[in-house]
């Protein structure tokens, strides 16, 4: 029997975790690298320096430019075999599926998966909420460029368009920015870490584990005993717990390669 046949076997509530690598064949830049780099004035500014509230309250129309810009490359992508596997599975599974998902890029939703079943823990690029904390997060308006040029900046127009619907106050990016902290609100922190109490695997895909909340998935998942299937190119901290629990297995691989046959094993 095969490592993904007997992981698979019997298992009733699959828990996937999405990141970055599984939006690498859709052409999604990283943005942590030379594509993130933004200009502003004479200065280029890192994307941890520019995805922060400090920036934002310093100068929300150049933090405004770069995400719309940033907006661009995702709506200009499109969801890959991964994508469309993962929806088809939740479309059989129902309740029993849940989607947590790192990205920002919004392809899971285009893909097929829903927003009930689809925990976007860092947002979505494609809306915004209000500034002040008044109403939740909304589509951004359609009438603001989806094609964002780089040298372009915001201008009255924009102003006008990115404000929040209740209130009337300035709109920010929906988005965790790297200077705050998960909540159930706006990312589903804590019904995030209840897909890992209820799980019985845990499929990650994609991510380096570089962020607080998908490597607490993780190790509830490990205290737990619940074995945990990693796909990703190279090991990576998710490996290392399949490697010292001796629970799962470790795919060595691309998503749109791996994801597919792993969501049909599960929907047999």
């Amino acid at each position: 029997m095969s490592d993904l046949t007997r992981l698979t076997e019997g298992v009733r509530r699959p828990l996937f975790l999405t990141g970055a690598g599984i939006s690498a064949e859709s052409g999604i830049p990283t943005f942590r690298g030379p594509e993130g780099m933004w200009t502003v004035g004479s200065r280029h500014y890192h994307p941890m320096e520019m995805a922060t509230r400090a920036a934002f309250e310093r100068m929300p129309d150049e933090v405004w430019a770069w995400y719309l810009y940033r907006r661009g490359f995702c709506r200009r992508a499109a969801p890959n075999a991964a994508h469309l596997a993962l929806a088809k599975l939740e479309a059989r599974l129902g309740e029993r599926f849940t989607l947590v998902t790192q990205n920002v890029d919004g392809l899971h939703l285009r893909a097929g998966n829903t927003l009930a079943r689809t925990h976007q823990i860092h947002g979505n690029i494609d809306f915004m909420r209000c500034a002040r904390g008044c109403g939740p997060a909304v589509p951004i308006p359609e009438a603001v460029d989806p094609d964002w040029p780089e040298d372009r900046r915001i201008g009255p127009e924009e102003r006008r368009l990115l404000v929040c619907p209740t209130c009337g106050g300035p709109a920010r990016p929906h988005v965790l920015w790297f200077d705050e902290c998960y909540d159930e609100e706006n990312f589903r922190w804590e019904t995030s870490m209840r897909a890992a109490r209820e799980t019985d695997l845990l499929v990650v895909v994609g991510t380096s584990g570089a962020t607080n909340l998908p490597l607490r998935i993780a190790s509830v998942c490990a205290e737990r005993a619940v074995p945990l299937l990693v796909v990703n190119p190279e090991p990576n901290p998710f490996s290392e717990i399949v490697a010292e629990t001796g629970r799962g297995a470790f795919l060595e691989g691309t998503a749109g390669a791996l994801i597919p046959a792993i969501c049909e094993a599960l929907a047999a």
